[in-house]
C-alpha cells in the first residue's frame, strides 16, 4: 500500500509541476540564462522553500518562467524591485490558494478511497482537474482585470497609487467566545456563511475585499453611498441570519494608498479604530464620511461625542442608520484591544 501511495504522490506531482524534477537551483538559472542570485531572490519571494545546491527540485516549466521574468525585467517593463514585490505578493495570495484546493481535493480522497489506491485513476483524475482549475482561476483573474483596468485607466497616473476611497471593517461580535464553545464543524460552517455574506454584499455594491482575517473582513469602496450600503446590508443579513453572530462595522473616507491589492494611511487606522468601538449591530463612521453621508436621502448620521482611541486623542465619528430606521440612544463602548495595525 505504501508503494502505491508514493506512486500515486509521484504521478500528482508530475501533473502539479507540469513535468520532472530535472535541475538544481544552479542547473536552473544556467538554463533560463538568469544569475543565480537574481533567481533566488525570486525564488525566496515566491515563497519556495530553500533546497539544498545539489538537490535536483526544478522542471523545464520552472526554467520557463524564470527566462519569462528575466525577459519582462530586461524589457523595462518591471522594474527590478518592483518584480520581487510582485513575486511575494503572488506567493502570499497564491500559497493560500493553493492550501484551499488541497483541502478540498483531500476531502474528495477520503470521500473515495479507491481513486487514492488507482495511481492512474488518480493521474487522469489530476489531469482533468488542474486544467479546470486554471481556467476557472484565469477567467476570474481577467474579469477582475478588466473591471479594474477600466476603472484605473481613466484616471490620472498619480491616481492609480493613491486616491480618495471608503475603507471599511466589519467583524464578528462575541467570535472569540463562540470558538470556546464550538467544535471545528460549526467553526468552519460560521466562518464560511460570514466569507459567503460579506463577498456577495461587496460585489454587489462594486467594492473590493482586501483581506479576510478570519472574524474580520477588511474592504473599499470608490463612493460614499457604496461603503454605507455595503456595511449596512452586512449587518442586515447578519442579523436576519440566525446561524451567524451580529456584525459591527466602521468606516472612514479619505486619502488612502494602494499597492498590491492592499491599502495604507491613516483612514485605515480611523476605521478600524472606529469599528472597536461600535456596538454590535451599529456602523461607526467617520465625521468626514459623515459629512458627505448627510446630504444622501437614504441614510441618517448622527453625531457622537469624540472619543479617545489609540493613536487618536479626540476621534470625531458618528452612527450611520438608513433614514427609515429608528435612531435609540447607542452608547459607545470602550475602545478594546484588537489586533495589531498599521
Amino acid at each position: 500500500m505504501t508503494d502505491e501511495l508514493d506512486a500515486a504522490q509521484r504521478r500528482v506531482e508530475q501533473v502539479l509541476l507540469g513535468g520532472d524534477r530535472l535541475y538544481t537551483r544552479q542547473e536552473a538559472s544556467d538554463k533560463a540564462g538568469v544569475p543565480l542570485t537574481r533567481a533566488e531572490s525570486l525564488w525566496r519571494a515566491l515563497g519556495f522553500a530553500t533546497v539544498p545546491n545539489e538537490a535536483v527540485v526544478f522542471t523545464d516549466a520552472d526554467v520557463e518562467a524564470l527566462r519569462t521574468t528575466d525577459e519582462l525585467m530586461s524589457a523595462g517593463i518591471l522594474e527590478p524591485e518592483l518584480t520581487i514585490a510582485t513575486a511575494r505578493m503572488l506567493g502570499q495570495h497564491l500559497s493560500r490558494l493553493a492550501e484551499w484546493q488541497v483541502d478540498i481535493l483531500r476531502d474528495v480522497l477520503i470521500a473515495n478511497p479507491e481513486l487514492a489506491a488507482d495511481e492512474r485513476q488518480l493521474g487522469r483524475f489530476i489531469e482533468r482537474l488542474v486544467p479546470a482549475l486554471e481556467r476557472i482561476q484565469n477567467h476570474a483573474w481577467r474579469r477582475h482585470l478588466t473591471a479594474y483596468a477600466g476603472r484605473a485607466l481613466a484616471t490620472s497616473g498619480e491616481e492609480l497609487v493613491s486616491r480618495n476611497e471608503v475603507v471599511g471593517f466589519a467583524d464578528m461580535v462575541g467570535f472569540t467566545t463562540f470558538t470556546r464553545r464550538s467544535n471545528e464543524a460549526q467553526l468552519v460552517s460560521v466562518v464560511d456563511k460570514f466569507d459567503s455574506l460579506t463577498a456577495g454584499v461587496v460585489a454587489d455594491n462594486r467594492g473590493r475585499i482586501v483581506k479576510m482575517l478570519g472574524d474580520e473582513v477588511m474592504f473599499v469602496a470608490d463612493s460614499p453611498a457604496q461603503g454605507a450600503e455595503i456595511a449596512l446590508t452586512m449587518l442586515e443579513r447578519a442579523e436576519a441570519d440566525p446561524d451567524l453572530p451580529l456584525l459591527r462595522a466602521g468606516l472612514a473616507y479619505g486619502y488612502v494608498v494602494n499597492r498590491f491589492g492592499d491599502v495604507y494611511g491613516s483612514v485605515v487606522n480611523i476605521a478600524a479604530r472606529l469599528t472597536s468601538v461600535a456596538r454590535p449591530g451599529t456602523v461607526m463612521v467617520s465625521r468626514e464620511l459623515a459629512d458627505e453621508l448627510a446630504n444622501l436621502g437614504p441614510y441618517t448620521v448622527r453625531n457622537r461625542r469624540p472619543v479617545s482611541v489609540r493613536g487618536f486623542s479626540r476621534l470625531r465619528l458618528a452612527v450611520l442608520r438608513r433614514s427609515d430606521e429608528e435612531v435609540p440612544s447607542i452608547p459607545l463602548v470602550p475602545d478594546t484591544p484588537r489586533r495589531k495595525r498599521r
